[in-house]
């Protein structure tokens, strides 16, 4: 996190940031971000009336931070649908480790938390949109196995290579993070590339 002197609202969801990647989880409340912030709770209303959208602008925030742009530039400039594949497989296996810790306070909180259920709804669309644009691609080029409709295809893709995928390999069964992105690369193309496209 930046160490800057940042406006108000950067300081609210870098304080958010902090609090849910401490495990706080659902202790985290508004008078606990806006006190880590150094402002009254009224001043961060006034940013975000909601706790939802503090929360789902926190999550956006960490994808600014961590340069998420930067980092899906090889998928989204991809020659072929596989490389496309490849890409975003890499791109996002990459990037758990990065927002684990957030990603775990809202996947835990979800239950009981309808604004940590809207922020992680809100990640999980961008990463299954991220799916679809690969699975698009290898349609395009004749490369999808016929086995898997497109909305099938993306749906295994954003179920297999998702946080808690993550976290019961690299974590549970400890496989470095080198050896889950390719294996999730590998059962990728298994699976929904046609034979010899690959």
């Amino acid at each position: 996190m930046s160490s800057e002197n940042p406006d108000t609202r950067t300081r609210i969801l870098e304080s958010a940031w902090k609090l849910l990647e401490s495990g706080s989880g659902s202790e985290v409340r508004m008078s606990d971000i806006a006190k880590d912030a150094g402002i009254s709770r009224q001043a961060l209303y006034l940013h975000f009336p909601k706790r939802a959208d503090l929360l789902v602008a926190t999550t956006r925030h960490i994808d600014v931070v961590n340069d998420v742009e930067a980092r899906l530039t090889a998928s989204r400039t991809a020659a072929s649908g596989i490389a496309r594949l490849d890409a975003f497989i890499e791109a996002w296996g990459n990037y758990i480790p990065s927002i684990y810790g957030v990603a775990k306070a809202l996947i835990s909180m979800q239950d009981e938390d309808e604004a940590a259920r809207l922020a992680w709804a809100d990640r999980l669309q961008a990463v299954r949109e991220g799916f679809e644009a690969a699975v698009a691609a290898l349609e395009r080029d004749g490369a999808l196995s016929p086995e898997f409709p497109p909305k099938r295809a993306a749906d295994l893709l954003w179920t297999m290579v998702s946080v808690e995928s993550w976290e019961h390999l690299t974590i549970d069964c400890s496989w470095s993070q080198a050896d889950y992105v390719d294996a999730m690369k590998s059962l990728a193309r298994r699976a929904l590339v046609v034979e010899g496209n690959g």
